[in-house]
């Protein structure tokens, strides 16, 4: 398989620049996710390494080896994209065998690859049939297959549940992981969804305007973020991030006052704290506010709290209820607060 290093890769569009200082090493067999929003340079640093940018500086490597100068078609990878690129005329298995006729491999070899292939996608029933014939999900895992029968050093994978429903997203996610485990090939994914880099990665990368805001495994990245965009991108509901001020110890802001943090100079804080460490409590506690939102979801209820002109969310018991414009108190699970400077948004540790 492959380790690949990017060292100070830099990509310039004309004057706007595309990736600046981006500095990984991908361990072999390693499992990466790029995540962030459109135009954060994720996908522009994942054709940099299939050969298909070149960047303005910097190099990337394979196992050592400089890359930069190699064709993509020696580049020994495999992309997935969001699009299946399925070819229409041919069946699943012609469309799995391709890359296997392109590459010359010998024809008594191809029928064990293409149903190897296929095995681990479980689509062995379904060769003989044509794209149009197959689900949305059934068709994303023969480009998966096609991948997986080249055998490469490296797989690419650009955003390829994107076209997916969000119960065919969980159950790729889940073969996705597992063929990667199996097969043990290094990995590089990118996607927007939060939910599918947390489930997938070995190590998640966020990018932002072209920059590395954070590396690190998905507990690191959840539990000790770098900055507000960190923590505010990763959570589903993300982070409460409440701007106030800090003055010996006490944090304050419209409907909300906490105490007891650690002593630092006074100033503009953002307060950040996770709408599981919220409760609602009964009588006075860390914020005041009005209910401004109950959503019931089955297993919990997620309760919007207006405190001041600001929102806060809050995962309530599953039974909890309430009225529109009620008065609410909210507790603080004071072990898991964050504290940001507010003008750079870089957490204060």
């Amino acid at each position: 398989m492959a380790r690949i290093e990017l060292a100070d890769i830099q990509k310039k569009f004309g004057l706007v620049w595309g990736v600046r200082d981006v500095n990984i090493d991908i361990a072999d067999e390693e499992f990466i996710v790029f995540l962030g929003p459109s135009g954060c340079g994720k996908t522009t640093t994942m054709r940099m390494i299939a050969g298909l940018e070149e960047p303005t500086e910097g190099e990337i490597r394979m196992d050592g080896e400089v890359m930069n100068d190699i064709d993509a078609r020696d580049r020994d990878v495999a992309m997935v994209f969001q699009g299946y690129a399925l070819y229409p005329n041919m069946t699943i298995y012609e469309n799995i065998r391709f890359p296997l006729r392109m590459r010359g491999v010998p024809r008594a070899e191809q029928d064990a690859l293409v149903r190897q292939a296929a095995g681990l996608v479980e689509l062995t029933d379904y060769l003989d049939r044509k794209p149009q014939a197959l689900s949305g999900g059934q068709r994303q895992r023969a480009a998966l297959a096609r991948a997986i029968v080249r055998q490469p050093q490296v797989f690419l994978m650009d955003e390829p549940l994107s076209n997916l429903d969000a119960k065919l997203r969980q159950a790729m996610r889940v073969q996705i992981k597992h063929i990667q485990r199996q097969l043990r090939i290094t990995t590089v994914y990118v996607t927007h969804d939060q939910i599918e880099a947390m489930t997938l990665a070995d190590r998640i990368v966020i990018m932002q305007s072209g920059a590395v805001q954070q590396i690190g495994t998905p507990d690191q990245i959840y539990n000790d973020p770098a900055n507000t965009f960190v923590a505010g991108f990763i959570g589903a509901p993300p982070m409460n991030l409440i701007a106030g001020r800090l003055a010996d110890g006490t944090f304050t802001a419209p409907g909300l006052r906490v105490t007891g943090l650690p002593e630092r100079r006074g100033g503009k804080v953002t307060l950040g704290i996770r709408p599981e460490d919220c409760h609602v409590t009964v009588g006075a506690d860390h914020l005041q506010g009005i209910v401004f939102g109950v959503e019931p979801t089955g297993e919990t209820t997620y309760l919007t709290v207006k405190a001041g002109e600001k929102l806060v969310e809050v995962k309530a018991d599953r039974d909890f209820r309430a009225d529109l414009d009620t008065p609410v108190a909210v507790g603080f699970d004071t072990t898991r607060l964050y504290l940001f400077d507010t003008a750079s948004g870089d957490r204060l540790r």
